[in-house]
């Protein structure tokens, strides 16, 4: 069956992925029609699958019920702390069962919720504390001392609530524990209805932070609509597959246990893969740090179904010289994006786990899935990032922006769908720049062929994405210029096998001074988060090469690294 006909199949009037064309901010959009309105709505639906088993973390083991308890709780707690319709409620901790908690109490009364990378400085989450004029700040014990020295920069900042606090709070910050205690307490939380709140599937509902043209991030402005179209974008991926292997997909979705080591404020995580587990009743299993030991103990104690996120896990699980000794034959599916990966992984995942290899690709400002590519489309095309969902569309162009590539040509990808976001927060000029007429323009050079399958060649925006991190290059280069020793340095990526990319500079220092490799790289270390720091560093005694408009030829900086080892 070919991918129009499978699409065809499964979008027909009456099939539970039936399409529709609405209006969305003025243009016509295709959209899931069954798909969950709100995620209020989600959140209460999903108080249905009862005593299933949602998250697992430690010795932690919440059903749904008790997670929606929790919720609820959380939710009225908000309303009385004059949380309202459009104030932003910020999250910054690892995956615990809270996390869940927070974003859905908080997005059912109409906050918007502002995923915090848990791996910044304590300088990076002030940034994104106060560009998001967050009001509520919902953290871990980890973070909140990060934060010690920054709030007192925080004005519009009016409490924090903190999990597991292992040391009296102060100030504006108060234990999470004593609002909705701890997760084994939920179960026996009051059983109370979700504040009413007017609701409508374009209003704004997150802003998930990316890496910017200037160095700085930008905030992504999501709707609820944006994520839980993830949620039949995923169902129909899976069932597109299962039509073209000649089977018969499922009439609902089916519960699946999922290791889930993908920082839950990453789009990936949140939307890609909470959402459509949260509509299935599937069981999230969280680990508190990746180590590929304890992920193959708990595949094999949890039966885990599916695992994945960047390519670097997949390779971890593969190589692991232990690995015989766990029964990990509950395997179906290991998936990935956000990152290169190589064909080889894809043949040995499906040749030693007998698991089916998937990959698709998606960005911050989509809410994460526009292709999906799954089992033996895969299998047949492991260069490609696969062809886009129904409610997405693509297109390729040209260097002018006005002119759309053949097939098979290479140029800039733009994507338009129900899954694009509104724009960046409080960033008109850059807004204006990237979404056009319902189109995101990613600066990712791609090609697509007959079929709509696309292939990612190259990344314009000079983005380096290590094991799914997203490593913004000005953002380093500002920081080693601002080295007192440091005249002109440059960012670049080289490949790596197992975490797709690294981040290494080279620095030309001023006449006279000294700076040795591993000084620069602490100097960086102490200004941003560890995964930006460059892991080597080379020393040139002339400026950096630079073209005739002045920009520094990176490309050509690479050949200094030929000697790193891709292992």
């Amino acid at each position: 069956m070919t991918i129009a006909q499978a699409t065809a199949a499964l979008t027909a009037a009456g099939a539970r992925f039936e399409m529709e064309t609405i209006p969305i901010r003025g243009i016509p959009t295709r959209v899931w029609k069954n798909a969950p309105p709100t995620l209020a709505w989600l959140a209460a639906a999903a108080r249905g699958h009862g005593e299933r088993l949602f998250t697992i973390h430690e010795d932690e083991r919440v059903s749904y019920e008790a997670t929606y308890r929790a919720t609820a709780t959380l939710a009225a707690r908000l309303v009385t702390m004059g949380v309202g319709k459009g104030d932003r409620v910020a999250i910054a901790m690892r995956n615990l069962p809270e996390w869940p908690v927070a974003f859905f109490a908080g997005a059912a009364i109409g906050a918007i919720i502002v995923p915090l990378n848990a791996w910044w400085t304590g300088g990076e989450l002030e940034f994104g504390l106060a560009d998001s004029g967050a009001r509520i700040f919902i953290t871990d014990a980890e973070r909140h001392a990060r934060l010690a020295d920054h709030y007192a920069a925080l004005p519009a900042l009016e409490q924090v609530l903190v999990s597991r606090a292992t040391t009296p709070l102060t100030g504006i910050a108060s234990r999470l524990e004593d609002a909705i205690g701890t997760p084994h307490d939920w179960a026996t939380l009051p059983d109370l209805a979700l504040p009413p709140v007017d609701l409508l599937p374009d209003d704004d509902a997150t802003i998930f932070y990316t890496s910017g043209t200037t160095g700085h991030p930008k905030g992504a402005l999501g709707t609820h609509r944006n994520l839980t179209t993830n949620i039949l974008s995923a169902g129909f991926s899976a069932a597109r597959a299962m039509l073209r292997r000649g089977e018969v997909p499922p009439a609902a979705p089916v519960p699946k246990t999922m290791l889930t080591v993908i920082p839950l404020f990453h789009v990936t995580a949140c939307s890609a893969t909470m959402m459509g587990a949260i509509a299935s009743g599937s069981t999230l299993v969280f680990m508190r740090k990746w180590d590929t030991v304890r992920a193959m103990e708990i595949i094999e104690r949890e039966r885990v179904h599916a695992t994945g996120g960047v390519p670097t896990i997949a390779w971890q699980l593969l190589e692991h010289p232990d690995r015989a000794k766990y029964d990990l034959s509950s395997l179906e599916m290991i998936s990935y994006g956000g990152a290169p990966s190589a064909p080889e992984l894809v043949r040995r995942i499906h040749a030693e786990f007998g698991a089916l290899p998937g990959n698709g690709w998606g960005m911050t400002e989509t809410m994460a899935t526009v292709t999906s590519h799954v089992g033996e489309d895969y299998l047949h095309r492991p260069d490609s990032a696969g062809p886009p969902v129904a409610v997405a569309d693509l297109k390729i162009m040209g260097e002018d922006g006005l002119t759309e590539m053949p097939v098979g040509q290479v140029g800039e990808l733009w994507a338009r769908g129900a899954m694009i976001v509104k724009g960046y927060w409080n960033r008109p000029e850059a807004t204006a720049a990237t979404f056009v007429d319902g189109w995101v323009r990613t600066g990712d050079l791609a090609r697509l062929d007959e079929e709509g399958f696309c292939y990612i060649v190259d990344r314009a925006k000079d983005i380096i994405i290590r094991g799914g991190e997203n490593i913004y290059s000005t953002e380093v280069e500002n920081v080693l210029y601002a080295h007192p020793a440091v005249t002109d340095c440059a960012l670049v990526g080289v490949p790596h096998r197992i975490l797709g990319e690294e981040p290494v500079a080279v620095v030309h220092l001023c006449p006279g001074c000294s700076a040795s490799e591993a000084e620069l790289q602490d100097w960086v270390r102490a200004r941003l988060a560890g995964f930006k720091v460059p892991v080597a560093i080379r020393f040139v005694d002339d400026t950096l090469p630079r073209n005739a408009n002045g920009k520094i030829l990176k490309k050509d900086l690479r050949a200094l690294f030929a000697d790193m080892a891709v292992a």
